[in-house]
C-alpha cells in the first residue's frame, strides 16, 4: 500500500498532468495581496505567521504576502470579517464562535469564514507558586490569579474551566488582568498565586516562572469530560515531563487547536496554492520554525471543531487522499 506521502506526490502528478500545474495557472492569475495579522511582536504566533508569508511570497509567483502584529486571535477573525485581512489564525474555539456569532462575537457573526489548516495544539497551561497551596482548579477560589485581559481567548478559557470546576468566575478570584510576561515576573517575585498562559510549549513566560520554583496544575480528567461536553473543540494534551525547570513527570491539560483561516471569497485557485505550497514546503517550515515541527497534512482536518473547509483546501487534500 502506498504511504499517504507517496499517494499525494502521485495524486498531486496525475492532477497536473489533467490540469496543469499549479504553477503554470499561477503564472497567469491576478495578483493577489494577503494581509496576515498574527499576534503581538514578542509572541510565537508572531515568527509562525512571518514563516508562512515569507514562504507563499517566495513560492506563488502572484500571491503578495505579508504578517503584521496585531492583539491576538479575536482581533485576527475582526480583522479577516472585516476585510481588512484576507488569512490569519486563531484557535478553533474563537473560530467557531466567530462563525457562529456567539460569546465575543453575539451580533457579529462571520458565516463566510473558511479553513485553510488546522495547525498545532495551542496547550492551557496554569502555572502556580507553591507557596499558594493551590492543588487543583477548584482551590484557586480566593487566590490571587492573572486572568489576561477581559474578553481575549486566554480569559475565556479562565471562564470554562472554573466554571466547570465549581466556582463562579470572575467572582470567585482575586482576579488580575495582566500580560503573560507581568505574570511571570510577578510569579517570580512571589506577589501572585497563580496565571493562566495559553500557548504553544515550551513558553517562555510558564519556563520564567518555573525557574523560581512554581509548578505546572494538571487539568483531570473529570474537568476534561466537562469541557469536552459542551464545547466541540476541547482534546487532552500532555505536557512531556523536562518541558520545563523543575517538571519531572508528564502534566495533562485541555488544548485547542490553531487554526489557519481565510476569508471565503477568496478564490478557489489561490487558496488551493497557498494550501499546497503551505504542506510542500511544511518539513522547512518546521526547521524554521518549532511549533510548525512535525505537522502532518492528514492531521489538518482534525479537531477543528466541525469547522468549514475552503473549496481550495478541500480541493488539495482530496488530492492528497486526506478527504475521500
Amino acid at each position: 500500500m502506498l504511504s499517504l506521502k507517496r499517494t499525494c506526490q502521485v495524486s498531486l502528478l496525475t492532477a497536473s498532468l489533467l490540469m496543469g500545474s499549479s504553477l503554470v495557472q499561477a503564472a497567469e492569475h491576478q495578483n493577489v495581496v494577503i494581509n496576515f495579522p498574527t499576534a503581538s511582536a514578542s509572541g510565537a504566533l508572531y515568527a509562525v505567521g512571518a514563516a508562512i508569508t515569507h514562504l507563499w511570497d517566495e513560492k506563488i509567483p502572484y500571491v503578495k504576502a505579508s504578517s503584521q502584529a496585531s492583539a491576538g486571535g479575536i482581533a485576527n477573525l475582526n480583522l479577516v470579517a472585516e476585510g481588512e485581512a484576507q488569512v490569519s489564525i486563531a484557535i478553533s474555539s474563537n473560530c467557531y464562535q466567530a462563525l457562529n456569532g456567539t460569546d465575543s462575537f453575539k451580533d457579529f457573526a462571520y458565516p463566510d469564514l473558511k479553513v485553510i489548516a488546522g495547525l498545532y495544539f495551542n496547550p492551557n497551561q496554569l502555572v502556580v507558586t507553591e507557596k499558594s497551596g493551590i492543588t487543583d482548579l477548584k482551590s484557586v477560589k480566593g487566590k490571587h490569579f492573572a486572568v489576561a485581559s477581559a474578553g481575549s481567548s486566554v480569559y475565556g478559557e479562565c471562564a470554562n474551566h472554573f466554571t466547570a470546576a465549581g466556582l463562579k468566575f470572575p467572582d470567585d478570584l482575586n482576579a488580575e488582568y495582566i500580560t503573560f510576561t507581568d505574570a511571570a515576573e510577578m510569579l517570580q517575585n512571589g506577589t501572585l498565586d497563580g496565571a493562566w498562559i495559553m500557548s504553544g510549549t515550551p513558553a517562555s513566560a510558564v519556563t520564567q516562572a518555573c525557574s523560581s520554583g512554581s509548578k505546572l496544575l494538571p487539568v483531570d480528567d473529570e474537568i476534561l469530560s466537562k469541557l469536552k461536553s459542551q464545547f466541540p473543540w476541547y482534546a487532552a494534551y500532555t505536557i512531556p515531563a523536562g518541558t520545563y525547570p523543575g517538571q519531572n513527570q508528564d502534566i495533562q491539560t485541555s488544548a485547542i487547536k490553531m487554526v489557519m483561516f481565510c476569508r471565503g471569497d477568496l478564490d478557489e485557485q489561490t487558496v488551493y496554492d497557498l494550501t499546497k505550497t503551505l504542506w510542500e514546503n511544511i518539513e522547512a517550515l518546521g526547521q524554521a520554525q518549532g511549533n510548525l515541527k512535525g505537522l502532518k497534512a492528514e492531521n489538518a482536518v482534525k479537531d477543528i471543531a466541525n469547522l468549514p473547509l475552503h473549496k481550495g483546501a478541500e480541493r488539495y487534500y482530496k488530492e492528497c487522499g486526506v478527504l475521500k
